[in-house]
C-alpha cells in the first residue's frame, strides 16, 4: 500500500509553539495564583485548553469558568506569538511538507490547537496552499490520546488509513494514533520532554529521514 496521505500534528511537529504555551501558560498561572509543578505541567503535552483549564479547575478547587482561564491565556500567547524573536518553523519542516506536497500526498492538519491557532501559524509562515484540510482537536468531541482526531483527518484525505501516515511528536499524539491503526512517524523535537515514542513506527530526529524514498520500504 503506497503513502498517499500524511497526517500532521502541527505542535511541535511544524511549530514549537510549546516554548510560547508555556511562557503563556506560566503568566496565568502566576495571574491565577497557583503554583503548578513540572510533572503536573508535562501532563498537559499535547492536550486542549479545555482540558488542561478542566484540569486546573478541579485541582486547585479555582472559581473562575475555563473560559475565563483559556482567555486570560490566549492574550498572553497571542501577545508572544506576533513578539517572541525566538518563534520560527521547526527546521526542515517547511521543505518536507513542500516535498510531500510536490509529489501529489494529500497534506492534512489534525492538531489539538484552536483553529484560531492554526490559522495563525498557516498565515504567519504562508502553509495554507500545501494542505487539502485542517482539524482542531478542539472542535471534536474526544481528545488526544483518543483516536478520533486521526480517523476524522483520514477521512477527509479520503485516503484508507493503511495508506496514511501521522508525524507527531507526544505521547498522547503517538497512542492516537497507534489507536487508529496509522502508521505513526514520531518526531523527537529538542522541547517535547519525557515524551514516550514506543509505540511509534518509526523515530526520527531530523525531517529528512521521512523523505519519500526513505520510508518507501513501509508502504509497499
Amino acid at each position: 500500500m503506497p503513502l498517499k496521505a500524511v497526517l500532521f500534528d502541527m505542535d511541535g511537529v511544524i511549530v514549537d509553539t510549546e516554548p510560547l504555551h508555556r511562557k503563556a501558560y506560566f503568566k496565568t498561572f502566576s495571574e491565577l495564583g497557583i503554583s503548578v509543578s513540572e510533572d503536573l505541567y508535562t501532563s498537559f503535552t499535547g492536550a486542549s485548553t479545555k482540558r488542561v483549564c478542566e484540569t486546573l479547575i478541579k485541582e486547585f478547587n479555582l472559581n473562575q469558568t475555563y473560559e475565563d482561564i483559556a482567555r486570560i491565556k490566549r492574550a498572553h500567547f497571542k501577545d508572544y506569538f506576533y513578539n517572541d524573536e525566538e518563534f520560527d518553523l521547526i527546521p526542515g519542516v517547511k521543505e518536507l511538507i513542500q516535498h510531500y506536497y510536490e509529489n501529489g500526498m494529500t497534506l492534512i492538519l489534525a492538531s489539538s490547537a484552536t483553529m484560531t491557532t492554526i490559522n495563525m501559524v498557516f498565515e504567519k509562515f504562508d502553509l495554507e496552499k500545501y494542505f487539502s484540510g485542517k482539524i482542531s482537536g478542539a472542535d471534536l468531541k474526544e481528545s488526544k490520546p483518543h483516536p478520533e482526531v486521526f480517523l476524522v483527518a483520514a477521512e477527509m484525505a479520503a485516503e484508507r488509513v493503511e495508506n496514511s501516515m501521522v508525524i507527531e511528536d507526544s505521547t498522547n499524539g503517538i497512542l492516537a494514533a497507534h489507536r487508529a491503526n496509522i502508521f505513526c512517524a514520531a518526531y523527537r523535537s529538542p522541547h517535547s520532554k519525557n515524551q514516550d515514542y514506543t509505540l511509534a513506527d518509526i523515530t526520527v530526529s531530523d525531517y529528512s529521514e521521512l523523505e519519500i524514498e526513505k520510508i518507501s520500504t513501509y508502504f509497499n
